[in-house]
């Protein structure tokens, strides 16, 4: 039976990493549903044969996992020494970056080189010198006919010369940014040409074409009447190509203030808190600090980079602020904490098959916004749970997670799972040994056999905090961790969300019931008084009744509850009370004709009588 279980957990395991890898690391696409479907009914059909025998073997093996768990101390003088090292080197490198304010502030961007920046400046300055030119062309634009003619005549003066280093210069605007003073005095001899030409042009054009030596003389002449038009446009080229030496200035003015601006910093530690409490404060930070080094296996630069990103994040998501925010409480039945564990610590429940509801369902997942405002309420509602935490070395500074998976949506819901992974991915990151447990509740027998591969995204460490339970070892399961009377009542416990005669403070009392055997449980009175009572059969199909008998020799004894037969069914917990009226005993009697064992769990209490 063993070979045949291996070869079931083989094959189921095989077929499973085709049908949940791709769901966890990466998305799938609307086509990739029906193989995905196709693989699971595979897996599901491989492994048939041998269910009873697999569910039996794996459930058993599951529970059995991590009975006695047992945290870490956290006092520093109790741990070994490689490991009070490890706590203080990691506290030194925290000081340094302190000091060095780098620890919440984002690692600066490379630095780019200077030679890559000079060249855009010029360029954008370039469009700026060419400003008077747009003068020059306006004035030539009425007669284009002289153009060919003063390139001809080029050659003959030394005029004719200048003319040409305009064209020269346009082509060419970054020579004119890298010598500005020397070029000036050309430009405005040049403007001087054009413009007297385009006179002379408009005047007489007949006589230009004719004599193209008078043209340069009559140049000369008017030359003195536009010397005010040169001297405006001397002053625009030199400011407007002095004006490109400014973003030189100011790019070199940033390393000047950083390089004032760090030994200030470092005269002052940079001031952080995370989780409400400063970082290096007193021995609350050794207890968050040995959370960081336990998930990194106490390699301390790896936990030092994982606490110093978990700053960062957090000031990024703003996770103080979100903890004023108000999202609601639309997911109260989907997350909610209840009762604690027999350690002391908080039970949180997420209860998945709510999002069965349909109009639930559209309300969180519909748009990427209410998805966004879900995963921002999961991250509100953790903030919540830890600060309740008291992070002293002897203190409570965890908590137990149980993942009700009955009626869960299934794998086709994948705007439900996307928010699931990145919540997890999250937690994984910047919550290290806040999990002090995680119990997975009726869970299909088929995913117990692989349910490795949910656990992808974990650690070693936190993947042997894992319990997976089937429906049948649900309670079993979780008592094994929670006492009933913390237990909800819809998970097999006895504690309930509205007032009645119990509170967690009443405690429960179990009894494993064999088959085929009865059950009595007695309370003897010798005065009036009212006797209060619960009692529940984990599965139930079994028979309950209860009568009163009384001291008094030759007395009738009293039917309180006829003996019947109670299905699973029915109503999980029998509420019952009795008033004694006289000296005797309330017999209460649980018959187990199955052939299965059961758990019978039930507390009392005794009321004066009014």
């Amino acid at each position: 039976m063993a070979e045949e279980t291996k070869k079931v957990e083989e094959t189921s395991a095989a077929a499973a990493a085709e049908m949940v890898v791709p769901e966890a690391e990466k998305p799938i696409e609307a086509a990739a549903e029906k193989p995905v479907e196709a693989a699971a009914e595979k897996a599901v059909a491989v492994a048939e044969a041998e269910k009873p025998a697999a569910e039996e073997k794996v459930d058993e093996k599951k529970i059995a996992q991590q009975v006695s768990f047992k945290e870490e101390t956290n006092v520093v003088s109790e741990l070994p020494e490689s490991q009070r090292k490890a706590l203080e080197d990691l506290k030194k490198l925290i000081q340094e970056s302190l000091e060095k304010h780098e620890f919440a502030s984002p690692p600066p961007p490379p630095p780019a080189p200077k030679a890559e920046e000079q060249p855009p400046k010029v360029e954008e300055a370039a469009p700026v010198a060419e400003a008077p030119k747009t003068d020059e062309a306006s004035a030539t634009t009425e007669v284009p006919v002289d153009a060919p003619k003063t390139k001809e005549e080029a050659p003959k003066t030394e005029d004719t010369e200048k003319t040409e280093e305009p064209h020269v210069k346009t082509e060419e605007p970054q020579k004119k940014a890298e010598e500005p003073q020397v070029k000036t005095e050309e430009p405005q001899k040049k403007a001087e040409e054009p413009q007297v030409k385009t006179e002379v042009k408009t005047e007489e054009p007949q006589k230009k074409t004719e004599e193209p030596q008078k043209k340069t003389e009559e140049a000369e002449k008017k030359t003195e009447e536009v010397k005010k038009e040169e001297e405006d446009i001397k002053e625009t080229i030199v400011v407007e190509v002095a004006t490109p030496a400014a973003p030189e200035a100011v790019a070199e003015e940033p390393p000047k203030e950083v390089e004032v601006e760090v030994p200030e910093a470092s005269k002052e530690p940079e001031e952080v808190s995370i989780w409400g409490i400063p970082l290096l404060a007193d021995e609350r930070t050794d207890v968050i600090l040995l959370k960081f080094l336990r998930a990194r296996d106490f390699r301390v630069k790896d936990a030092f980079i994982m606490i110093r990103n978990t700053v960062r994040w957090r000031k990024e998501f703003e996770v103080d602020a979100l903890l004023e925010e108000d999202l609601g409480n639309d997911y109260d039945k989907v997350v909610f904490t209840h009762g604690v564990d027999k350690h002391n610590r908080p039970v949180c429940y997420n209860v998945f098959g709510e999002f069965q509801n349909k109009e639930l369902y559209q309300n969180t997942f519909s748009d990427a916004e209410k998805r966004k405002k879900f995963l921002r309420w999961l991250i509100q509602f953790l903030e919540k749970t830890i600060r309740t935490l008291d992070f002293s070395p002897k203190g409570i500074n965890s908590f137990v997670l149980v993942n009700d998976l009955k009626n869960s949506p299934g794998y086709g819901k994948r705007d439900l799972y996307k928010v699931i992974d990145k919540f997890l991915e999250i937690l994984q990151d910047n919550y290290p040994e806040f999990a002090a447990k995680q119990l997975c509740i009726n869970v299909s027998w088929w995913y117990l056999a692989y349910n490795w591969i949910y656990l992808t995204v974990f650690t070693p460490r936190s993947k042997s905090k894992f319990v997976f339970a089937s429906p049948s070892k649900t309670a079993e399961t979780l008592f094994k961790y929670i006492a009933p009377e913390q237990v909800p009542v819809q998970f097999g416990g006895h504690s309930k969300f509205v007032e009645h005669e119990f509170s967690t403070a009443d405690t429960v009392t179990e009894v494993t019931i064999k088959p085929g055997t009865k059950h009595p449980i007695e309370f003897a009175f010798s005065e009036q008084s009212e006797l209060v009572w619960e009692v529940r059969v984990i599965g139930w199909d079994v028979s309950y009744g209860a009568e009163f008998m009384p001291a008094k020799e030759g007395g009738y004894t009293l039917n309180i509850t006829k003996p019947k037969k109670v299905s699973p069914t029915d109503e999980p917990v029998i509420c019952d009370s009795f008033k004694v009226t006289e000296p005797g005993k309330v017999v209460i009697t649980v018959d187990n004709q199955s052939s299965k064992k059961k758990k019978l769990l039930y507390r009392s209490k005794v009321k004066a009588s009014q």
